[in-house]
C-alpha cells in the first residue's frame, strides 16, 4: 500500500495527541531563523531592525484582510461573531488602537517616519509574494484550512517575551513605548489559539484530514520563514 492508503486506514488521532502533533510543529517557527536568532543576540545593526520593521509591516497590514477573508467564506453567525475580534485587534475601534497602530509607533521607535512605513515602498518582493500567498489561501481555502493555519499563533507568545526580555538590553536606542505591540500580542494571541485550537479539533477528525491539518501548518510555517528569508538577503 501506497503512503496516502496507509494513512486513508490510520485511525485518528485523540484531540490530546492531535494537539501534540499541531505543536510540535514549533521547530519550523521562525523563533529558530538565523535572522531572528540574531535579533535576540542583540547582533542587528540599527538598519537591519529598521528592515524587519518595515517589512513585517506589510504581513501586519494584511492580517486583517486575511481575517475578512476567513470571514467572507464561513456560515457559522457564531464564528464569525468571535473571529471578528481579530480584525478590530489589528485595525482598532472605539479608541482602541490596533495591532497595526501599534506597529506604526515601532516603526517611530526605531527611526522610520509614518509616512515612509505606510507607502509600503521598501517591502521587498519575496516579502510580498509570501505574505500575499497566505492571504490568497485564506480566500480560496475552506474556512475552516484557513483558521487551522492561523495556528502559528500557538507559538508566538514566546517569541513576543524573548523580544521584551532582549530588546530593552540589546537596543537601548529603541524607545521602550515602541515595543507596546509585543506586549499586547502576548495575551491577544493565547486567547486566539484558544478559539482556533477549538474549531480545528473539532473540524479534523479523519486521520486524513488531521495530516492534512498538519500540512495546513507547515505552510503557514514556510510562510512566515520565507519572510524571514528575504528581510535577512536584503539586510544581510
Amino acid at each position: 500500500m501506497n503512503a496516502q492508503t496507509n494513512i486513508a486506514n490510520a485511525l485518528p488521532w485523540d484531540h490530546t495527541e492531535f494537539e501534540a502533533q499541531l505543536r510540535a510543529k514549533g521547530t519550523s517557527y521562525h523563533i529558530n531563523h538565523p535572522f531572528n536568532v540574531k535579533m535576540n543576540n542583540g547582533e542587528l545593526t540599527p538598519e537591519q531592525i529598521r528592515g524587519w520593521v518595515i517589512n513585517r509591516f506589510y504581513y501586519q497590514v494584511k492580517i486583517p484582510v486575511k481575517d475578512a477573508a476567513i470571514i467572507a467564506n464561513c456560515p457559522d453567525r457564531a464564528i464569525r461573531r468571535e473571529w471578528v475580534q481579530r480584525i478590530l485587534d489589528h485595525d482598532g475601534y472605539d479608541g482602541k488602537e490596533g495591532g497595526i497602530e501599534a506597529w506604526t509607533r515601532l516603526g517611530e521607535a526605531v527611526g522610520i517616519s509614518r509616512e515612509e512605513l505606510w507607502s509600503l515602498k521598501k517591502v521587498e518582493p519575496g516579502v510580498r509574494f509570501a505574505v500575499d500567498a497566505y492571504v490568497n489561501f485564506a480566500r480560496q481555502s475552506p474556512w475552516q484550512e484557513a483558521v487551522c493555519s492561523s495556528l502559528t499563533e500557538m507559538f508566538a507568545p514566546k517569541i513576543h517575551k524573548d523580544r521584551l526580555a532582549n530588546w530593552p538590553t540589546h537596543y537601548k536606542w529603541v524607545n521602550d513605548d515602541g515595543l507596546a505591540y509585543f506586549r499586547s500580542r502576548i495575551t491577544l494571541a493565547e486567547r486566539d489559539v484558544m478559539h482556533g485550537l477549538a474549531v480545528t479539533l473539532e473540524y479534523f477528525t479523519t486521520r486524513a484530514q488531521q495530516e492534512r491539518a498538519l500540512e495546513i501548518l507547515q505552510f503557514k510555517l514556510d510562510v512566515l520563514w520565507s519572510i524571514s528569508d528575504a528581510i535577512e538577503k536584503a539586510y544581510p
